[in-house]
């Protein structure tokens, strides 16, 4: 499939793309603006404004084999609009290795985040539902997790070798939630950033000591 307006440069890199960790680095390029366009997104634009300072935390995890999708900011205020929005800190992540998805959850949960986990394997498997993520004057407007079909599991990762989409198409599809609306919701990526090891220093953190170890 032809990703209309991304470049042929950019096309033939996302389709040398042959493993997982391959597609994790392109994508961590691409948060940090070296690579124009990618995959299922508006061709020749980065990431939104308001995840900016998200980016270190994103490209860690894809590099540390979490494929990142999907990702917003703890927010609470006035919109352009007028009207009050309130967003909780929330990311989703394809996983296609057990042992990362295991220390996933267990990092997640253990530090009070709400967990989906949608099973993509050939055959089914474990299908959590949606959680309301941004609301407008109290109205649910957006949400994370849910079953995605394949014909939107297509139009997310067009232009993919035929093997590599196989695995990502089929893997673990993961959003981590706070639990609270606003701001407080950011230590979401504190905890992303020790499980990827990207924050080291604080023994309070149950998560040093296991990554410390593993390097």
């Amino acid at each position: 499939m032809k990703l209309p307006w991304m470049s042929r440069a950019d096309r033939r890199l996302w389709k040398s793309a042959k493993t997982v960790a391959d597609l994790g680095e392109l994508m961590a390029r691409w948060l940090e603006g070296e690579i124009d366009s990618r995959p299922g997104y508006q061709p020749r634009f980065g990431p939104d404004e308001e995840t900016g300072h998200l980016v270190p935390t994103l490209a860690g995890l894809c590099r540390a084999g979490y494929v990142t999708t999907c990702s917003q900011p703890g927010f609470a205020g006035t919109g352009a609009d007028g009207m009050w929005w309130e967003q909780r800190a929330a990311v989703e992540l394809v996983v296609t290795d057990a042992d990362l998805l295991h220390r996933l959850v267990d990092a997640a949960s253990a530090a009070g985040f709400i967990t989906r986990i949608n099973d993509h394997r050939h055959g089914g498997g474990y299908q959590d539902d949606a959680v309301v993520v941004t609301t407008r004057d109290g109205e649910p407007v957006t949400a994370f997790g849910g079953r995605i079909s394949r014909a939107d599991m297509a139009i997310q990762w067009p232009g993919l070798d035929r093997a590599l989409y196989d695995q990502v198409a089929h893997g673990t599809y993961v959003s981590i939630v706070a639990p609270e609306y606003g701001t407080a919701g950011e230590r979401l990526w504190v905890v992303l950033d020790f499980l990827t090891g990207l924050r080291r220093e604080d023994p309070a953190n149950p998560w040093t000591t296991v990554i410390g170890e593993q390097g």
